[in-house]
């Protein structure tokens, strides 16, 4: 199973907030309070997504943190990336290096293409299509006939 770790989680919800709120700026401590994640946490990832170029912050009293871009200009894929390092499912997806296979592999071109084909589709998503209304799920009729075959 492909798994985002839990920070990762935690930095689309701080964008998502930010995203909806964009024409202001935002404390550490106010994004721990909307969130519910622990501010020491809030302040680690913002620190790393003002890094990674995702927002900015401004010193001072009237200061904090906002978006860097627009949200329809921040993909799931920098996201990931600010905060996981490179998308890559296998070692031989971002270096050849480090795999004792890669001599004898026939296969690292295919997942090559498996890894860009996920990147390709993270980063068609952008933070403005995450904080769009979930739509309803479309329901389906499955004729009960059909379940005795």
């Amino acid at each position: 199973m492909l798994r985002l770790g839990k920070l990762t989680d935690y930095a689309t919800v701080i964008l998502s907030y930010m995203a909806k709120n964009r024409f202001q700026m935002h404390a550490a401590n106010e994004i721990a309070d909307i969130t519910g994640i622990a501010p020491a946490t809030v302040s680690k990832l913002l620190k790393q997504l003002a890094k990674a170029g995702l927002v900015c912050s401004t010193r001072g009293a009237k200061g904090g943190y906002e978006l860097a871009n627009l949200p329809e200009h921040i993909t799931v894929a920098s996201i990931i990336s600010a905060v996981e390092g490179p998308i890559a499912l296998t070692e031989c997806s971002i270096s050849q290096q480090n795999c004792e296979q890669a001599g004898g592999c026939e296969i690292r071109g295919s997942w090559g293409k498996i890894n860009q084909a996920i990147f390709n589709a993270l980063d068609s998503i952008t933070l403005a299509d995450l904080i769009l209304p979930a739509s309803k799920p479309e329901e389906f009729y499955v004729p009960v006939a059909s379940l005795y075959r």
